[in-house]
């Protein structure tokens, strides 16, 4: 070694050894942190007995107002990462104020309004009841979305620079009250200057809640994933709510909504998950008549949703979601944030479409109607701009629910009434020429396919020279079809009809039993339930007096395919499988449109003259006719296939000779 590197060696030494003298804490400095120290220490003990108190407690001692948090904290290492020597030193009084607050008790905070009643629980800082005030359960008691820890989760998880995680739902929260008492703070407070605040605000007559996360002094000490986003845990148990739970749960499902795109669900009858790399503007847990929806003010960036299936006889379903919601960074003060809205209330078209008034821009709106069922895109204009509105027009003369139906049910009907007409006139039509039909059925007897070709060929000349087409009785049909399916999805998802009692019925939302029965038996039970509802009942021997009455009115004198005259019995024999557990409003409604066909085809069977069609008919025969579209494609089909069949039976013919 020479004498340069001795040299250099000897001066670095020097100036670290006056680097480490010069940098000594003062005596000052020292006491202070052996103070600090001496004083977590302290808060330790204290903790300790705590703990060993409470373990003395029997296990399924149950929490209450006078409980004791007894888990351990790491708010203080969380906090710690975003913290500086100089700052321990100067919050050391609030740093201990805030370990001592490990030792308060848990403590309920109630918010409220004239929809909503909260609770609010320190533990967690959460929402730990929901009690919608204008609703009751089907039992008559009062109507919880959940109402306890075991029913509802919520949880804000962080991390800090040092990896460190701290879970909201691990923590005692305090509860700072506004002076209206319209919004409380959740803080979980570490210092004057650092603290994770979880604020509520309740407006008046709302069912809408606002809902705030702001974490201050950390924006050096969160990790970069927190800093970008924030991890949130939803899950909520589904209370069975109705009468009906197999019904409930077959429209009990998880809503949400694609940002800037249509809404989407989960599977409602089975166990569903997903995940969604997309944005999406909220979600909804929904059961057949009440959801909680969350709704981020931006767009939650990745999302996990599950559903789960429940055999309990007081939840029907588990819903879960996991989200990563982005968070707002203020550059005029030290706060991270991230704003949301909570749903608490009723699935009801008209409320929930009253959060996108005054929004003009389509892509902000938030479309919450849309987790109402109202049937296929295709069809749900149907009650969007003609049921509901002429619903609720009834609905604020505050007439009773049977007459709304009864009414509505007339509308319809005479809504329709041009095609009912025409669709009666065209089997009319057809019903005057059935003598000549089976004189084309003696002509062409037998059932071989010769014979078949040529008697369809004759009969649709008959037609053709009468001016009759067989489809003009379909059309009308198949156009007030979607009027008669939207009302099938209407009144099940009418939250108006919930607990409104019409005649024997208690509940126009569910089933009327005439019969009910426990236990299970074979076959009976697995289509029709315990019960035999008396207006679905009704409705289905009502069908079948109108069906026995038009096959005999609307014979036309055709054959047909064996077992196909017994179809329609069959099918509205098979409408009261199907429909017994259906709500009470729909079978009134069904058994009421049935009654009033029975009675417009009755009155038009009296009215219109048919010797007169049939010389009308007479009359067209002597006028040229000019084939429509139809007719002249249908016969060149015949043409086509009798040809067709002309040929096989040659070639059959020429190998039989061969043999």
């Amino acid at each position: 070694m020479d004498k340069n590197t001795v040299i250099g060696l000897l001066l670095i030494t020097a100036i670290i050894v006056v680097f480490t003298i010069y940098n000594r804490p003062s005596q000052e400095q020292i006491a202070e942190q052996q103070r600090l120290r001496d004083s977590i220490a302290l808060v330790n003990a204290q903790r300790a007995e705590i703990v060993a108190e409470s373990e003395m407690l029997p296990a399924d001692t149950p929490l209450n107002d006078d409980s004791v948090i007894t888990q351990g904290s790491n708010v203080p290492d969380f906090f710690s990462a975003g913290t500086t020597y100089n700052e321990v030193v100067t919050d050391s009084t609030a740093e201990i104020s805030s370990l001592v607050k490990e030792t308060a008790k848990e403590e309920i905070v109630v918010l409220e309004n004239e929809k909503l009643r909260l609770l609010l629980n320190t533990h967690g800082g959460k929402i730990q009841s929901v009690q919608l005030k204008e609703h009751l359960r089907y039992t008559g008691d009062s109507l919880y979305l959940f109402e306890n820890n075991q029913e509802a989760r919520f949880n804000l998880e962080l991390f800090n620079r040092n990896s460190l995680r701290i879970s909201t739902e691990d923590e005692l929260f305090t509860p700072i009250r506004s002076a209206d008492g319209k919004s409380v703070i959740m803080r979980l407070q570490h210092s004057a200057e650092q603290y994770i605040d979880l604020i509520y605000t309740l407006p008046e007559d709302e069912y809408m809640l606002d809902f705030d996360i702001r974490i201050s002094g950390m924006r050096n000490g969160l990790h970069p994933e927190s800093l970008t986003n924030f991890r949130l845990n939803w899950e909520q148990k589904i209370r069975q709510q109705e009468k009906g739970r197999a019904f409930e749960n077959r429209y009990s499902r998880i809503h949400y909504k694609f940002d800037r795109q249509d809404d989407n669900k989960l599977s409602e009858s089975k166990n569903d998950q997903k995940e969604l790399s997309d944005p999406i503007k909220w979600f909804a847990f929904k059961d057949q008549y009440f959801s909680a929806i969350v709704i981020g003010d931006k767009p939650f960036n990745n999302t996990i949703l599950s559903s789960e299936l429940l055999n309990d006889s007081a939840y029907i379903k588990n819903y879960k979601a996991e989200v990563w919601a982005p968070v707002e960074i203020s550059t005029e003060s030290d706060l991270i944030s991230a704003g949301f809205n909570y749903y608490f209330g009723p699935v009801h078209y008209n409320t929930l479409k009253a959060y996108d008034d005054g929004v003009s821009n389509s892509a902000d709106k938030l479309e919450l109607e849309e987790i109402v069922s109202l049937g296929y895109k295709w069809l749900s204009w149907v009650n969007k701009w003609f049921v509901i509105p002429v619903f609720n027009f009834f609905l604020s003369l505050d007439w009773s629910m049977g007459l709304i139906i009864l009414i509505l049910t007339l509308m319809v009907k005479i809504i329709i009434s041009p095609l009912t007409y025409k669709s009666y006139m065209s089997s009319a039509k057809m019903r005057v020429l059935r003598p000549q039909i089976q004189e084309i059925e003696k002509k062409y007897p037998g059932q071989e396919q010769d014979m078949m070709m040529k008697r369809q060929q004759a009969t649709m000349e008959l037609y053709s020279k009468a001016g009759v087409s067989p489809m003009s009785g379909c059309l009308p049909m198949l156009i007030q079809m979607p009027v008669l399916l939207a009302l099938f999805f209407f009144f099940p998802s009418a939250i108006e009809l919930r607990q409104q009692s019409f005649l024997w019925a208690d509940d126009l939302s569910t089933y009327d039993s005439l019969i009910s029965w426990s236990g299970n038996i074979p076959i009976i039970t697995k289509f029709l339930g315990n019960h035999i509802s008396i207006f679905c009942l009704l409705m289905t021997v009502t069908n079948v007096i109108y069906t026995k009455y038009n096959m005999a009115s609307m014979d036309t004198g055709q054959q047909t395919m064996p077992g196909m005259k017994s179809m329609p019995l069959i099918m509205s024999i098979f409408m009261f499988f199907f429909l017994n557990s259906y709500p009470a409003g729909l079978n009134y409604y069904y058994f009421l449109s049935t009654l009033i066909t029975i009675v417009i085809t009755t009155i038009m069977k009296k009215v219109i003259d048919e010797d007169k069609i049939l010389a009308q008919l007479e009359e067209n025969k002597k006028k040229p006719k000019k084939k429509s579209g139809f007719m002249a494609r249908l016969e060149e089909a015949q043409k086509l296939q009798e040809k067709q069949a002309r040929e096989q039976a040659k070639q059959n013919a020429k190998r039989n000779y061969r043999k």
